[in-house]
């Protein structure tokens, strides 16, 4: 990367070919949305070698794409006193433990009450990288899955970050309890993109996908149920739901991938008491973005899972 933090440089390549340079720019940039790519664009921030740019233009391989980024706005969103847990914070970043039903910034829908909500209340400084409304935000949870993030606090910090993800040099472990019996060692490695008809999901099927990974690292069997740890080398949307699900093990508690059934047999009855899926980031590791030092933040489970599965171990002879 260049020592400009506010420029960096993507090269297409084969499996980029023919998708919109909007998108492009998206996918691999975490910390930037399509619709933030599109304004990139729209607003001269994005150069490439021909000159010519637009939103729509298709990407061929080795396509040089440049961008400089803006100067930060102030924040839009207003600071909220909500309950946040900050594991760690130095003068670059901050790790922090999202809880479920949180979603992690302002959008339609959702204008406050958000994980960055939250941040401008507990932390001081957050980087502009991801725009207005998403400062701080280099990586997402969905809604319903709790645990361990990291925040930027500076724009260098926000690019050293974001590029350790698009290199995929972060570590991410999960656990999930799914459905069947799972096994430690599967691996799963369909490319996943947005559903054809189901715009809301994701899915292996879809005309257009990105490569994804989604390795089983242990696995527990509880009569009916697995309580899995999962490692993803790849941060796809919806990625670990549609790849257990589509293996034949739907996270327990997921109404859009099949992890929602209308009866459970009398030892899986501590089933009902989920309001959510069944799934959090215990584990996170990644490079300081200032001098490099390894890093690691590991969570347990919340309390409303932890009481699910003490009760599942009970219930299958499996409590300790």
């Amino acid at each position: 990367m260049p020592d400009d933090a506010r420029h960096t440089r993507i090269v297409a390549s084969d499996e980029d070919r023919g998708t919109r340079l909007d998108q492009f720019i998206a996918q691999h940039l975490p910390a930037v949305s399509r619709s933030q790519a599109h304004r990139l664009i729209r607003d001269g921030h994005v150069h490439l070698e021909s000159g010519r740019v637009k939103p729509s233009w298709l990407v061929e391989p080795g396509l040089v794409v440049d961008i400089d980024f803006p100067a930060p706005t102030p924040a839009q969103p207003a600071a909220e006193a909500l309950a946040l847990t900050v594991l760690y914070e130095d003068e670059d970043l901050a790790v922090v433990d999202k809880p479920s039903g949180m979603v992690v910034h302002p959008g339609a829908g959702h204008a406050k009450g958000t994980l960055v909500n939250a941040l401008l209340h507990h932390l001081h400084g957050l980087s502009g990288v991801g725009g207005e409304e998403r400062p701080g935000i280099v990586h997402r949870l969905d809604r319903g899955t709790s645990g361990v993030m990291v925040v930027a606090k500076h724009d260098r910090a926000h690019q050293e970050l974001a590029r350790q993800f698009q290199q995929r040099q972060v570590g991410k472990e999960y656990l999930a309890l799914v459905w069947g019996t799972a096994h430690a060692g599967e691996t799963m490695e369909q490319p996943i993109g947005r559903h054809p008809r189901h715009r809301q999901k994701m899915s292996s099927r879809a005309r257009k996908s990105r490569p994804a990974a989604t390795h089983i690292l242990d696995a527990e069997a509880l009569g009916g149920v697995s309580l899995i740890r999962v490692s993803i080398g790849t941060g796809r949307t919806h990625q670990i739901r549609v790849h257990l699900s589509e293996a034949g093990h739907a996270v327990v508690g997921d109404p859009l991938y099949g992890g929602v059934r209308p009866s459970v047999p009398p030892r899986l009855l501590a089933l009902r008491a989920l309001a959510r899926p069944f799934l959090h980031a215990t584990r996170l590791t990644f490079a300081h973005p200032a001098d490099g030092r390894p890093m690691a933040f590991e969570v347990p489970l919340p309390p409303d899972l932890a009481d699910v599965l003490a009760r599942l171990r009970r219930a299958t002879g499996r409590a300790s």
